[in-house]
């Protein structure tokens, strides 16, 4: 069995795109999916790309994919990079996509100098838990994430 882990073309965008839907339904957030392609390959490629993503391909076949962005921390002074989605189509996980995945943007993180590789992970996805504590992460469980969206953050840029 082959794996290669590539970074994402243009060409890669209805595929990623499935996949994100992909992890909605198992992160059972279908309901709050709304992205589109289009949405994606403005992100990805647009005139201010805002994000990067990358590929894992079992026998030339892709099976997951990750989409990060850099970060920076005024407290350490560099870079970092935030992986928003990891996702290995089930069927295709404990084959090694996932920590490949990982791998890459390890590398990707230490080649650009940066501080730290960090996620968000949903409290009850134990499997996920456990697999990134098995690579070494740890939970950082003093802060919580707040997020605005809709109505307060309209609001708020009104003020």
């Amino acid at each position: 069995m082959s794996l290669e882990v590539r970074v994402a073309t243009a060409k890669d965008v209805p595929l990623i795109h499935e996949l994100m839907r992909g992890l909605a339904v198992y992160e059972k957030l279908e309901h709050a999916f709304v992205s589109t392609p289009a949405d994606l390959n403005e992100a990805l490629f647009g005139a201010r790309p805002v994000c990067d993503a990358i590929l894992a391909e079992l026998d030339g076949t892709p099976v997951g994919f990750a989409l990060y962005f850099t970060t920076y921390s005024t407290f350490v002074g560099r870079p970092g990079i935030y992986l928003e989605d990891l996702f290995v189509l089930p069927e295709h996980r404990g084959k090694g996509a996932g920590k490949a995945l990982l791998a890459r943007l390890a590398a990707i993180a230490v080649e650009r100098k940066c501080a730290r590789l960090e996620w968000a992970v949903l409290d009850w996805n134990e499997p996920s838990i456990g697999f990134y504590k098995s690579l070494g992460a740890v939970p950082m469980d003093e802060w919580t994430v707040y997020r605005m969206t809709g109505d307060a953050l309209a609001k708020l840029a009104a003020s």
